[in-house]
């Protein structure tokens, strides 16, 4: 087995067009953060009634959009409070919208004014590793205690399977674990859970239809939905992202005013055409990365799965989706999982920095509204203990 490729890039000369692949290992990648997006866009279309058809196609759109805005393995992810929100409360799709264009709006105001720059410089990099870290402990949790059981025992034994081949297999350039796992989980679906009525009836093109959020709509969006995201959006989706394209990509002089600029620019558009708000994520790039993606390629292939999905499979989406195996998802997400988590090794030899990103995972993962108070209790402790006013040892 070659070298395992969850080591961060070495620094290198930048192209000035980095290219992009389309090969088994970008194939590979494309899978990496499936099991976090599938489950939050099936909850949404099935407690909101939005137009699984836009959700679909502008999900996919986004996806190639970023995939060749950015040429390395930077995948857009659904909103997690916002998601989490509206399956909890069944909120309506012209709230979604409303509230989407909402977020667009303040992510472009927060870009274009340079807020966001004084923000990342002052978040420490160990409240970004504990943001991260908790991001770890919640995908973890989603694997194991939801996605591996969901199947009984043969679940179980279907999850065993695909957790040692990928073991066996990670970090393998030639035969990619994530490409063997999928086929596993493709395999077991079409032998015990393919119904062909219910695929043939899912058959049809579809297309988005054009929605324009009313004023009303938009505030109300912004009080129940962009407000509770916001946090989670600052901390994981720009300065988490930000920090893992310098781990992976310090050629490329990523800045959180281009991440921030992207995810507006993707929420200023998706509200018109029936998408779910999107945004970037430090979990999505470490599931690409993990199982093989090093360019945009990746990106651009997954985000073909859900443009074919729409265009071809929506008005059946639930249906269809449902007879692939949770517990291969789980596995898959386990992994993406235990990358985030082995981030920390770069603080772990500096006990305050490592105090302070243990304890912010922690209340990013265990309380509500938990990355807003892992981040502002993260960043307090650290300049307390930089002064000497708490006990969190020395650095």
């Amino acid at each position: 087995m070659e070298p395992s490729t969850l080591t961060p890039a070495e620094p290198r000369p930048a192209p000035a067009r980095p290219p992009i692949r389309f090969d088994r290992n970008e194939l590979a990648g494309a899978f990496g953060d499936l099991g976090t997006d599938l489950p939050l866009l099936i909850g949404v279309i099935a407690a909101s009634g939005v137009d699984s058809a836009g959700v679909l196609i502008l999900f996919g759109l986004m996806q190639v959009f970023s995939g060749l805005w950015y040429r390395m393995p930077m995948p857009v992810q659904p909103l997690k409070a916002f998601a989490a929100l509206v399956i909890a409360q069944n909120i309506p799709g012209r709230v979604i919208f409303g509230g989407g264009l909402a977020i667009g709006v303040s992510m472009f105001f927060l870009s274009v004014t340079g807020l966001i720059d004084a923000l990342a410089r002052l978040v420490p990099k160990a409240v970004v590793r504990g943001i991260q870290f908790g991001l770890a402990l919640q995908l973890a949790t989603l694997a194991l205690k939801q996605y591996v059981p969901a199947d009984g025992l043969p679940g179980f034994a279907l999850a065993a399977a695909a957790f040692i081949i990928t073991v066996v297999l990670l970090g393998n350039r030639r035969w990619p674990a994530a490409l063997a796992v999928i086929a596993l989980g493709v395999g077991y679906a079409l032998v015990f859970k393919l119904d062909l009525g219910t695929a043939q009836r899912a058959i049809g093109l579809r297309l988005p239809t054009w929605h324009v959020p009313q004023m009303a709509d938009i505030l109300t969006g912004a009080v129940l939905l962009a407000l509770p995201q916001i946090p989670l959006s600052l901390g994981n989706s720009v300065l988490a992202t930000r920090q893992i394209a310098a781990d992976y990509f310090p050629e490329r002089g990523l800045t959180v005013r281009k991440i921030s600029f992207t995810y507006s620019l993707m929420n200023l558009v998706s509200p018109f055409l029936g998408g779910f708000p999107v945004c970037h994520g430090s979990g999505g790039m470490v599931g690409h990365y993990a199982f093989g993606a090093r360019t945009g390629g990746s990106v651009v292939l997954y985000g073909g799965l859900f443009l074919t999905l729409g265009l071809f499979f929506s008005q059946g989406f639930q249906q269809v989706v449902q007879i692939f195996p949770l517990p291969i998802l789980g596995v898959l997400l386990l992994f993406e999982a235990l990358t985030l988590a082995t981030l920390l090794r770069d603080i772990s030899s500096q006990r305050t920095d490592l105090v302070v990103a243990l304890l912010v995972g922690l209340l990013c993962a265990g309380l509500p509204y938990g990355y807003l108070v892992g981040l502002v209790t993260g960043t307090a402790l650290h300049y307390a203990g930089r002064r000497g006013w708490v006990g969190l040892g020395k650095h």
